[in-house]
């Protein structure tokens, strides 16, 4: 009779955890690569299910924003930046009211949702998935995986739906992400959802004043954080 193999997640007569097996499978690869390869192998680590960055049920990241989560089919997990870089924001506009776009992101078979609502009225911000995690919003996985979507209350042959209060607002949360991110406030890296590749979207539509848009993003000022909310500001970067 042929002998069983060894039990090689025992040491001492104790089991070793799977998490204990990968973290030190990880750190001998991980010594045997170069720089560049290791981020990479890093951020491989964060993409195993079980291993992602904690989080607290309704947690916001950014401060004084509702949370009203959307529904867990219109996003994925993630533990962003450490898996996937972040470096654009991406502008929608809802055709609808902020209400709607509530409504929509908590039903399971939109199949869609974006990081944040804000409203014309009064410019109040809802986020609806985790600046951490994939939200489905910009019709490419790519751009997905690599950003953070805006959606505003309005249509987009509705000039009057863009209050200034809603600009205000929303140049506010841009420029908050930016500055946690580094990501350059320009054309570039701040998009509308018409410009993701092979989108077939055309908000935010012609009359949204980017030039506007721009000026205030660059012109808004440091949000206060205090507490976990600056630990959290902190550990984006």
């Amino acid at each position: 009779m042929t002998a069983a193999p060894p039990d090689r997640s025992r040491r001492g007569g104790r089991r070793v955890s799977r998490r204990a097996l990968l973290l030190g499978g990880t750190a001998a690869v991980l010594g045997g690569v170069g720089l560049s390869q290791r981020d990479e192998l890093a951020k491989l680590w964060y993409q195993v299910p079980g291993n992602e960055v904690p989080r607290k049920p309704g947690e916001v990241d950014y401060p004084g924003a509702d949370w009203v989560a959307a529904s867990s089919q219109n996003w994925r997990l993630a533990s962003r930046p450490l898996d996937f870089a972040i470096d654009r924001v991406v502008v929608h506009v809802i055709q609808g009211s902020y209400a709607t776009a509530l409504d929509v992101f908590q039903n399971p078979l939109h199949r869609a949702a974006t990081h944040y609502v804000v409203r014309t009225s009064d410019g109040r911000v809802a986020q609806t998935v985790r600046e951490l995690d994939v939200a489905y919003h910009a019709g490419n996985r790519s751009y997905n995986e690599r950003s953070i979507g805006i959606e505003h209350e309005g249509f987009v042959d509705r000039p009057e739906d863009f209050t200034d209060g809603m600009y205000r607002a929303s140049a506010r949360l841009t420029a908050d992400i930016c500055d946690r991110y580094s990501i350059p406030k320009d054309r570039e890296h701040i998009v509308g959802h018409n410009e993701v590749p092979g989108a077939d979207h055309t908000d935010p539509g012609p009359h949204w004043d980017w030039e506007r848009y721009l000026r205030m993003v660059r012109d808004a000022r440091p949000v206060p954080r205090t507490g976990a909310s600056a630990v959290r500001a902190g550990t984006a970067r």
